[in-house]
């Protein structure tokens, strides 16, 4: 029998984080291609952003036609548009001038699940390519990460957005991270908990 969820934060009544959501407007678009494995993962950062950030556009899939109308907005929308992606032809997002509204893609999976989603749709190649500069570690402890510099898609679109909108304040989608990563360890068991204290 399925657990009961809060009909607005779509959290387990247990696990309700609606008090610590806080609305937010943001210029920059965000739209998040989303591995098929992630929707229904307990932890998924997407669902956070989607209730801080509403105009979060979220296209689940895994080939380029699962996209398809995707690409026809992206076709049409007329606006700069840039893949959240580190590799060596990527640039800093600090580094980069925007003097338009644009848009970002950000891949939510594994690295290997994000990397898959880029090697089946080559399209995405055809935009230009944004890194961040790492200085602190990741807040998302609640997940196991293979490499230093992950960030859920959540913090990726935090910083992204502040470094293309310095005067945004990111607060909302944090306190709403950090609430969900301290529901998440209150309800482990203490021995389990202790690892992450």
């Amino acid at each position: 029998m399925a657990r009961p969820v809060c009909p607005k934060c779509h959290y387990p009544l247990n696990a309700c984080l609606c008090s610590s959501i806080e609305r937010m407007q943001v210029s920059t678009e965000l739209i998040v291609l989303q591995d098929p494995s992630e929707v229904g993962h307990a932890k998924n950062s997407v669902r956070l952003m989607e209730l801080v950030i509403p105009e979060t556009q979220v296209y689940v899939g895994e080939t380029p036609q699962d996209f398809q109308a995707l690409r026809h907005y992206l076709d049409s929308c007329g606006k700069p548009i840039f893949l959240v992606y580190p590799s060596d032809s990527s640039s800093d997002v600090a580094e980069t001038s925007f003097t338009d509204q644009a848009v970002l893609l950000l891949l939510d999976g594994t690295w290997r699940k994000a990397y898959k989603l880029l090697q089946l749709n080559p399209w995405l190649q055809s935009y230009p390519a944004l890194h961040l500069d790492l200085t602190s570690a990741s807040n998302y402890k609640i997940r196991k990460a293979s490499r230093a510099d992950s960030l859920s898609t959540l913090e990726a679109a935090a910083m992204m957005l502040k470094a293309i909108e310095p005067d945004l304040q990111i607060t909302p989608l944090t306190n709403a991270l950090d609430a969900m990563v301290q529901q998440r360890i209150r309800s482990m068991p203490l021995e389990v908990r202790k690892r992450y204290e």
